[in-house]
């Protein structure tokens, strides 16, 4: 007897360590380091171990608390890689590993400039992502479902996906620290979200439903609060403007990608003024300046709501006329090459192309819901501006890939279905947005 309470003394520590509760999640990935996110259910020490692929030489991070304080997560940099590579990597909570029964994988990115062409790629891009609570969630028909939709996006093999806002929805128990805690837990530890975090690098902005209520804007009490809740369960690399929003930037091989927030600086949709602010003159500065100095193939802009579509419906950049004709002016007035846009919000999916005199279309490619209800499309949507045959009212979520040589880069999109069907391809050529 003695010795199986000496033998269970030992084990205990085995059963009463802190498990994770969501993630591992990839965050950026750059030349030099890699971010990984996780959370545990209480407080424990995180750190990770990973080797790159082939090569058995092991490196481990120095371990990381998590504290209630900051609901359990860590944010873990690994920093002793290389350029180019890709590695797998295992999570030690508490010295001891987590197995879980999908791969855990990520990368670095290759450092190609003045030696050659630049490497293709691919990524994920959808937003209105809605997971079912029944306790909070209103009466009747469940508002989300489709689930399968995370293992079709897995299957792609993208190297990261890219969140286009309304990632999850704060619901009306939500608008404390508590409840927005509890909102962003119970959407990311989703089971069926977890293979496609844990080997897909991600970055996000965020749209009205994961900022504050529906069509929230600037006046949002809690949107501090929002802004620390984003920059604890997301990875993206920077913040433009570090205590004002979630605007950000970054580059995956030739194409960089401009994360424009369109709910910080908004003035009500309600006011009846064609100059009312978008995403204000601060951002748009920023923005504009940042695109001039760009010398990217593909310079994608990614907001939350639509942009070149000039139908002045719901929450459209259409209806913010000043700040919409500024750009569209800009844009061309400095002679801005390869510009595009990822959009979000509408519950449909799209294809937007606005034809300009003396330069070349505007592209806008609206992919909504992922997961979220469904929506009809507006008579407005019908435009001169809708690429035929793009119109979607299905859930759906977009692969975008890159490829060819510098000079000559293709921008191939297919929109799929939730189970992975195949709804429709475009290919935009970097020549073509000169």
């Amino acid at each position: 007897m003695k010795s199986i309470i000496i033998a269970l003394f030992l084990l205990a520590p085995l059963f009463v360590s802190a498990q994770i509760k969501s993630g591992p999640m990839l965050g950026y990935s750059d030349m030099k380091e890699v971010l990984i996110w996780v959370q545990t259910e209480k407080a424990a020490q995180v750190s990770i171990r990973y080797w790159e692929k082939g090569d058995k030489t092991m490196h481990q991070t120095d371990p990381i608390k998590t504290e209630k304080a900051q609901a359990f997560i860590a944010r873990i940099i690994a920093d002793e890689v290389s350029m180019g590579k890709k590695y797998v990597y295992e999570v030690l909570v508490d010295g001891k590993k987590i197995n879980v029964d999908y791969p855990l994988e990520f990368q670095t990115q290759e450092l190609w400039q003045w030696r050659k062409d630049p490497p293709a790629f691919s990524f994920i891009f959808g937003t209105c992502n809605y997971v079912n609570e029944t306790e909070t969630d209103r009466p009747g028909r469940p508002y989300g479902g489709a689930d399968e939709v995370y293992a079709a996006m897995h299957a792609q093999k993208p190297d990261f996906m890219l969140w286009g806002g309304d990632n999850f929805y704060y619901r009306e128990p939500d608008y404390t620290r508590t409840g927005m805690i509890h909102r962003n837990n119970h959407t990311r530890s989703a089971k069926a979200m977890q293979p496609l975090l844990a080997s897909v690098h991600h970055y996000a902005i965020w749209d009205d439903h994961d900022f504050g209520p529906n069509d929230s804007d600037r006046s949002f009490p809690m949107k501090y609060t929002s802004l620390e809740m984003f920059k604890m369960y997301w990875g993206n690399p920077n913040y433009i403007f570090p205590n004002e929003g979630i605007t950000g930037k970054f580059q995956w091989a030739d194409v960089e990608f401009f994360l424009m927030d369109d709910r910080w600086f908004r003035a009500p949709n309600e006011i009846d003024d064609h100059n009312k602010d978008y995403w204000g003159q601060k951002q748009m500065t920023w923005l504009l300046d940042a695109l001039s100095s760009s010398k990217a193939s593909f310079k994608i802009i990614v907001n939350g709501g639509q942009v070149v579509s000039p139908a002045k419906i719901l929450e459209n950049m259409a209806n913010y006329e000043a700040e919409r004709t500024l750009l569209l002016k800009e844009l061309k007035n400095r002679n801005i090459p390869g510009v595009l846009f990822l959009t979000g919000d509408r519950h449909i999916s799209d294809l937007n192309k606005l034809n300009r005199l003396g330069t070349y279309p505007l592209y806008d490619l609206t992919v909504s819901p992922m997961t979220a209800g469904k929506s009809d499309a507006f008579k407005q949507d019908y435009n001169e501006t809708l690429v035929e045959g793009t119109l979607i009212t299905e859930r759906a979520f977009s692969k975008i890939e890159v490829s060819g040589p510098l000079k000559d880069r293709i921008l191939n999109i297919t929109l799929y279905n939730v189970k992975g069907d195949v709804l429709w391809t475009k290919a935009i050529k970097s020549t073509e947005l000169k």
